[in-house]
């Protein structure tokens, strides 16, 4: 990645955001864009316009942290935007140890990491670093995502899975949302670790293949991907809406551990347990999950485990 670059496009588009109502400024004359201009911000961070021009340029090599906390502040810069500057700064410096890694390997999780995984029987489990390659999984993980693994390419990949393979259009129904915090993940990854190869790899592979990534990479928009609730439509037991939690492994600095669960009693807590029997089932892993014969019977299932859920007549599965 071009930290300078970077740098440059990131400062750019996060200026374009702010408009001088929204900085408590006045709107004064004809403007050709509706975010600040650069006197506005340098004014705002009390620094030289010229030094603000230098800084837009590319160049935050030596950038005190009070002034990067003051361009932040004028910018209005949100948690994620905020770390993600710090990272851009330190990269510039040359001071990460992360910009001198050791030789790539493959990482391989160690055993005990996987029998924590596989300990969580609820709810999928699963283990990915910064380019969203899934590195480990529990049963029922496997089973979530098992368009994601019916891939080829491995390790299996959440962002490649986005742009590039149809069925992510089923499974996320709100396609548009989950594409934004895929990218926006990525971005924070590319700030932090701009010398990862995997990374740049993955980048230029979606930029060219998917204009839907292209255009999001040059928004430039980052986020910070801990907690929260999404929706998915499984091929299997249907539509599910599930609450998660990502934690960052102190051991394994890099990864995320996320896991997936259901509201207790809801219609999402039945159809992943209907998920979690259909995983364990023998002929599973050779039975296509989108045959006729599978979703018919699996639909069934989960159509009696809701009514059940919701009080209305139906076996408990």
């Amino acid at each position: 990645m071009d930290n300078r670059q970077e740098v440059r496009e990131f400062l750019v588009s996060r200026r374009a955001k702010i408009t001088p109502q929204r900085a408590g400024l006045p709107a004064g004359g004809k403007r050709r864009v509706p975010g600040l201009r650069r006197s506005e911000v340098a004014m705002l961070a009390d620094v030289s316009v010229e030094y603000y021009a230098k800084l837009e340029r590319g160049n935050l090599a030596g950038v005190s942290p009070s002034v990067l906390e003051a361009v932040a502040r004028a910018l209005q810069l949100d948690d994620a935007e905020r770390a993600h500057l710090l990272a851009l700064a330190r990269a510039a410096d040359g001071t990460s140890a992360i910009l001198h890694p050791p030789k790539p390997k493959r990482r391989t999780p160690h055993p005990s990491l996987q029998w924590v995984l596989d300990a969580v029987t609820a709810g999928p489990a699963f283990v990915r670093n910064g380019r969203l390659d899934l590195l480990a999984a529990n049963r029922l993980a496997r089973a979530f995502y098992a368009d994601v693994y019916a891939g080829s390419q491995q390790p299996p990949n959440l962002a490649r899975f986005q742009f590039l393979d149809p069925a992510a259009r089923r499974f996320y129904p709100d396609w548009d949302f989950f594409a934004d915090v895929c990218v926006e993940i990525l971005h924070v990854e590319a700030g932090r670790n701009p010398h990862d190869k995997g990374l740049h790899d993955l980048v230029g592979e979606l930029s060219t293949r998917s204009d839907e990534f292209r255009t999001r990479w040059g928004a430039h928009n980052v986020r910070h991907h801990g907690t929260g609730s999404k929706t998915f439509d499984h091929p299997v037991v249907g539509r599910l809406t599930l609450a998660y939690e990502g934690l960052e492994l102190t051991a394994e600095p890099g990864l995320t551990l996320t896991i997936y669960t259901a509201e207790p009693g809801s219609p999402s807590e039945a159809a992943l347990r209907l998920l979690s029997s259909w995983a364990a089932t023998p002929s599973t892993e050779d039975t296509p999950v989108h045959s006729a014969a599978a979703r018919g019977e699996a639909a069934q299932d989960a159509s009696s485990s809701r009514r059940s859920a919701d009080g209305e007549p139906g076996s408990a599965v």
